[in-house]
């Protein structure tokens, strides 16, 4: 696949981070978090990353969002490579490529109400709603993400924890993305929240074309909504594929370990 098809291409990728002496703390050398990552991701897709805690997956994430500088390698977003750009250019790339973070009791600042939080996109990017059309804008999108569009006047701590992950999606897709990054979005949910919401980013994914690329350690999860998987282990990917067939068959004997040590529960079934 060329970058021009792909909407986002990650390319031997690489994240290291020094270490130091605890005494003169001077560079003793560096720790590789992330080792030669490939693979590429299309409009409509989902790509899910999988791996035990420290694996790498996240750091993957958010190197491809701009939170992490690679040391090396090229992640390439519509065919451009957006691996070394500055703070202000990359300003312009997130407003296609949004993230929904774990947490939905942390990611939302329990200061503003929800229809703050939805218009903040608007204010760093204003030419995507017009003043005038916020109001209006937030209901259509709370109402979107199946939440009552008369909630925009409400705080965080009013909400439940599956209400406020539909509130982080809503805010992700303020900015009308093409990728959204999914890290652990589910993963603080009860089991059948769970279903709702993954059910939620199916519907919206094939409303609006998005790629997904959606970190989990729930294996259950990745089953059920990815394309295509793949699994990390410190830091360095040791298999991927569609993701009928990795779970059918997985080839690495990490990967074999990996899926048997965790049951896979399916309650949308």
């Amino acid at each position: 696949m060329s970058d021009v098809e792909s909407l986002l291409r990650v390319e031997h990728l690489q994240v290291a981070y020094p270490t130091r002496s605890p005494v003169l703390l001077r560079r003793t050398g560096e720790n590789v978090a992330v080792s030669d990552v490939d693979f590429s991701l299309s409009s409509g897709q989902t790509v899910g990353l999988v791996g035990e805690s420290g694996s790498g997956k996240s750091t993957v994430a958010r190197t491809v969002i701009g939170l992490i500088r690679p040391t090396s390698g090229r992640i390439l977003f519509e065919g451009q490579d957006i691996s070394g750009y500055s703070t202000r250019q990359l300003k312009m790339v997130r407003r296609d490529m949004q993230i929904v973070f774990q947490d939905p009791y942390d990611s939302l600042n329990p200061r503003l109400t929800v229809g703050d939080i939805i218009a903040e996109g608007w204010r760093i990017h204003p030419d995507i709603v017009p003043r005038g059309r916020w109001a209006a804008e937030t209901k259509a999108l709370l109402e979107k993400v199946g939440l009552n569009p008369d909630y925009s006047d409400r705080y965080p701590h009013q909400f439940s924890g599956g209400q406020r992950q539909r509130i982080g999606i809503a805010r992700a897709l303020a900015l009308r993305p093409k990728l959204i990054i999914c890290d652990e979005a589910v993963s603080a949910l009860d089991v059948s929240v769970q279903a709702q919401v993954l059910n939620l980013l199916g519907d919206l994914q094939r409303e609006l074309n998005l790629a997904y690329l959606f970190i989990s350690h729930d294996l259950s999860v990745i089953e059920h909504i990815c394309d295509r998987v793949l699994v990390l282990n410190r830091g360095v990917v040791v298999e991927e594929g569609r993701t009928a067939e990795l779970f059918e068959n997985p080839k690495d004997e990490y990967t074999k370990r990996l899926f048997a040590a965790v049951p896979v529960v399916r309650p949308w079934l």
